[in-house]
């Protein structure tokens, strides 16, 4: 199957899953104790999923197709609006009630695609000031309003509440309620000083059991726990091959699509690891984000897989192209009949 016909199918994926978020809203379950609703059931089967997860992919994935079809021409602003910046915003708020973290990953992300893609700063700078307004708008009316997730808002506030008081200096750290609230943050970084420089062993973590989503959010303390300094010193090797690798990849790839479609999925992977293990040592808040390819977690898992696969197809249309001559001389409008 050629990346090219995702592409195409874009605009359509994209709606789709707008809708299933849509749907989320209002029909959303909760799993394995979480306090959002952010999962879909299958009717008349117990599979669950997170329509977000997919959300995110298919609207980079519609970027990409989008800022490759129109790079010969400046847009107009009403394009931009239209088919840029409002299916952007839309995702965020539609995301963002039950998951902000992932709705700021998704603003994040989305960028640096715009910025990869070319397009012009002054419409990025307008983008960043106007998406800037919308979280404040939406800050205000959840804080203020029932509808639309206030109840996720103050677990966000609390969440960095926890944050700061764990990182002040005058913080009392014998106070019964800042234990109780850094409780996860605490655990994790006791399994990480306990992995020491070699660690305990595969399946010897002391901690794992009393640390709280020691499978998803926290796996990577666990990693350090049982394997040490040097396991996570090599996990993190891995992960930074695979990103050069991703990188090598998108800079062999003549079509222009093919190419930012690389970078961008490359980009996406990258800092949802970068953020997990942010997390499991204390440098920024918890956000509930997997580290890709090891945590638990069905969707996180299958969006991987289909970025990984994406890229790989991609790939192996390199050789393909070179065959047919298409150099990196080639000029964009030729290179852009083909994406």
């Amino acid at each position: 199957v050629k990346y090219e016909y995702i592409g195409k199918l874009s605009s359509i994926l994209l709606g789709l899953m707008i809708l299933l978020l849509v749907v989320t809203m209002f029909t959303g379950q909760t799993i394995d104790g979480a306090s959002a609703s952010r999962w879909l059931k299958i009717p008349g089967t117990p599979i669950s999923f997170q329509p977000s997860s997919f959300a995110f992919l298919m609207l980079i994935i519609y970027l990409c197709r989008y800022l490759t079809k129109k790079i010969t021409r400046e847009r107009t602003i009403g394009e931009n609006i239209g088919f840029i910046f409002g299916p952007i915003l839309l995702v965020f708020v539609l995301v963002a009630k039950d998951n902000g973290s992932t709705a700021l990953m998704i603003l994040m992300v989305s960028v640096i695609v715009l910025v990869i893609g070319q397009l012009h700063w002054k419409y990025i700078a307008g983008f960043i000031s106007s998406s800037f307004v919308a979280i404040v708008l939406f800050l205000l009316v959840a804080l203020n309003t029932n509808l639309i997730g206030g109840n996720r808002v103050h677990t966000w506030m609390s969440r960095i509440e926890t944050f700061t008081s764990s990182k002040a200096k005058t913080a009392d750290v014998d106070d019964e309620s800042v234990k109780a609230k850094n409780y996860q943050v605490m655990q994790a970084k006791a399994a990480i000083v306990h992995g020491g420089i070699t660690g305990m062993g595969p399946g010897k973590s002391a901690l794992k059991q009393m640390l709280p989503q020691s499978a998803s959010d926290f796996i990577f303390a666990v990693i350090v726990e049982e394997y040490g300094a040097i396991g996570a010193a090599f996990l993190i090797s891995m992960y930074l091959i695979m990103i050069i690798r991703i990188v090598m990849i998108a800079s062999k790839m003549p079509a222009f699509f093919g190419s930012l479609l690389v970078l961008s999925l490359g980009v996406m992977i990258f800092i949802q690891l970068a953020v997990n293990i942010a997390v499991a040592v204390n440098l920024i808040p918890v956000t509930g984000q997997p580290l890709p390819l090891i945590s638990y977690g069905g969707t996180s898992m299958l969006v991987t897989y289909l970025q990984l696969g994406i890229i790989l197809n991609i790939s192996s249309r390199i050789q393909i192209y070179d065959e047919e001559g298409m150099g990196k001389k080639q000029s964009i409008v030729e290179i852009n009949d083909i994406a």
